[in-house]
């Protein structure tokens, strides 16, 4: 059985990262594999971004 209390504390730490931290780790990825992580992981970021600022109608 897997640590859950391990996963919370990363994903805590990723949902706080800024644009120019995902694009550093895109730009920093060690192999295709990572530069894709990072990259999905900063559209979600952003995506969530944009949910907030459409629901608070902002836009």
């Amino acid at each position: 059985m897997c640590d859950v209390n391990k996963y919370y504390k990363i994903y805590d730490e990723i949902k706080d990262l800024q644009p120019e931290d995902t694009l550093q780790l895109i730009m920093e990825a060690k192999n295709d594999e990572e530069k894709h992580f990072f990259e999905m992981l900063g559209n979600y970021l952003l995506q969530e971004k944009q949910k907030k600022v459409i629901e608070r109608n902002l836009f």
